[in-house]
């Protein structure tokens, strides 16, 4: 028993939690944190979490306990938890389920809870009034039908998540069945947690599964996840992913995996428009907008997308969502109004830049299952990752133009497209001849340069399908052993033999990217070899103040990153 004041956390009163870094608890500690706080700083040798309401109602979602929560905090922490934090994290919990969505005999959908109070309250809140019908009883308040959805939007938004009870359509029914062997001989079965995933989103096929999100890494299987979920469900799916590149490859993987025939498959994208009892679509075509430029601020009218009827048009029992933390505003209007079907949200991170976690809590679902990255590389399943960041210097010309920039996007544009990184990539090259080596960036203009510079294919959103799918082809078959890709390269590719990843430039301080380009790379090797993530930034600018908010999610599942100056690189004699 580790004496109190020798553990590694120190839990303040205004809900952050403190980590030594250094600490043999360190690894452990850090796991029971990533459940139920958010990580927001991470500096050498004391990371800072955030335990929030959301983040609590999430592993509320997962199955964890508020008996849970206090055990794993106490065990770790220095010192007596703070009365207000244990308190609140009660508070919070008990939130989760106050409140239920029921359909009563009739089949009216009811809203109801034992705390008489608290629903007096919610009747006379201007943002849940508008969705309540007048009350059968104390305990009961109807609901109209197709208002599910807004409703449980407006219920997050005053603090009290809903637990929707209410149950499903059944949808057409299909006949799904996995395969023992994939169509190439190869034999094909569940791991343990993709078992535990499916479980955990179907529970027994009751209302109490059925709809949420599984967090995995990239290279763990969340495709397979996702059909195993499809053969319990016995239903017409619609899967909705990012890009016509990965709805292929949901398709390969369909017909590879499970006994579906071609001709149950369709593929709904910007080239064909078929709708089978398997369709697979993607954010694209279902945003695809008829009329003026929307703005962010402008409201959304459906109307207006005319694809989106793609989710009304059919008796879907099931709709997956892949890459779950990219939903468009769109999406999120439709999904609110099809609250009656099964919801799957599959992610690398419920990390989402905008602020929108609690839609997707909301509307896809709470967590069902996630596992630390750290753990799945432990056993094998994806690959073991070294990080770097490699740190250069603008030249003085640089240096003075980021100094005379009149806009903040201008001055970072300076750093992220820095010259200076050019060598740096150069060395690295030579550092991996014979590894297959993406080079991942977010300004044209520089990866343009350096696919010309390094004499290798550069793929951007402008070219076609076609053609990124035949260079995927000719990587994976160690052809072409290095790719330039823009942004294309965040989102679902799958390249097995991807092993070396190279940044040159990110989405300000994108943490969702971060993760998904280091996914690139983490497929389980054949040689059981490991993967190589390098992160060139521009230091004392934005560049480099970015790079480390990209960093924190990676830092939470226990990826650590190796400063490096490109000095020391450059003059090192390696490659």
């Amino acid at each position: 028993m580790v004496a109190r004041y020798e553990r590694p956390l120190v839990v303040q009163g205004d809900h952050t939690v403190l980590l030594e870094v250094d600490h043999p608890m360190y690894a452990d500690a850090r796991d029971a944190l990533a459940r139920i706080a958010e990580l927001e700083k991470s500096p050498e040798h004391v990371h800072t979490y955030r335990i929030t309401p959301l983040s609590l109602w999430n592993a509320a979602g997962a199955g964890v306990g508020v008996d849970d929560v206090l055990t794993s905090l106490d065990a770790f922490s220095k010192y007596e938890l703070p009365q207000n934090v244990v308190t609140d994290i009660r508070d919070h919990l008990s939130r989760f389920g106050r409140l239920r969505l029921r359909k009563d005999d009739g089949g009216r959908l009811i809203l109801e809870s034992d705390d008489l109070p608290l629903l007096i309250e919610l009747r006379r809140n201007k943002k849940v009034q508008p969705f309540l019908l007048d009350p059968l009883d104390d305990r009961r308040i109807p609901v109209r039908g197709e208002l599910r959805g807004h409703l449980k939007q407006a219920l997050i938004q005053v603090g009290y998540p809903v637990e929707d009870l209410a149950g499903y359509v059944d949808g057409a029914p299909l006949e799904i069945a996995l395969r023992n062997e994939t169509l190439g001989g190869a034999p094909f079965g569940l791991r343990d947690y993709q078992q535990g995933a499916a479980d955990s989103f179907w529970a027994g096929g009751g209302p109490r599964g059925g709809s949420g999100v599984i967090v995995l890494p990239c290279g763990a299987g969340k495709t397979v996840i996702g059909m195993a979920s499809m053969a319990r469900a016995q239903t017409q799916t619609l899967i909705v992913c990012f890009g016509t590149v990965a709805a292929r490859q949901w398709i390969n993987e369909l017909l590879d995996k499970t006994e579906l025939t071609p001709d149950l498959i369709g593929e709904y994208t910007g080239d064909l428009k078929e709708i089978r009892p398997i369709t697979v679509t993607t954010y694209q075509i279902l945003t695809h907008h008829v009329g003026k430029k929307l703005k962010a601020t402008d409201p959304i009218d459906l109307a207006d997308f005319p694809h989106l009827s793609l989710f009304t048009a059919h008796d879907w029992g099931l709709i997956v969502y892949d890459e779950v933390h990219l939903l468009p505003a769109p999406v999120f209007r439709i999904t609110a109004e099809i609250q009656a079907r099964r919801r799957l949200g599959l992610t690398a991170t419920l990390v989402r830049e905008d602020g929108r976690e609690t839609d997707v809590f909301s509307l896809i679902g709470p967590k069902r299952f996630d596992l630390p990255w750290k753990l799945l590389e432990e056993q094998g399943w994806i690959a073991a990752a070294d990080c770097w960041e490699i740190r250069t210097s603008l030249t003085p010309d640089g240096r003075m133009a980021y100094a005379m920039a009149e806009e903040m996007n201008d001055a970072h544009r300076i750093a992220a497209v820095n010259p200076e990184k050019d060598e740096i990539v150069r060395r690295l090259l030579r550092m991996h001849p014979d590894d297959h080596v993406l080079i991942i960036g977010q300004y044209l203009d520089q990866l343009r340069r350096v696919a010309e510079e390094f004499g290798a294919p550069l793929i951007t959103g402008k070219t076609p399908n076609a053609e990124r799918e035949r260079l995927y082809s000719q990587f994976r078959a160690g052809a072409v052993r290095r790719l330039v890709i823009s942004r294309v390269g965040n989102f679902a590719i799958d390249l097995p033999t991807a092993n070396v990843a190279i940044q040159i430039s990110g989405t300000f301080g994108s943490r969702q990217e971060e993760a998904q380009r280091l996914g690139r790379v983490l497929r389980p090797k054949a040689d059981a070899g490991r993967a190589f993530f390098y992160s060139v930034v521009t230091r004392d600018t934005s560049d480099q103040q970015f790079a480390a908010r990209r960093q924190l999610f990676l830092t939470e599942q226990g990826y650590r990153y190796t400063i490096l100056d490109a000095a020391t690189l450059l003059q090192s004699g390696l490659g």
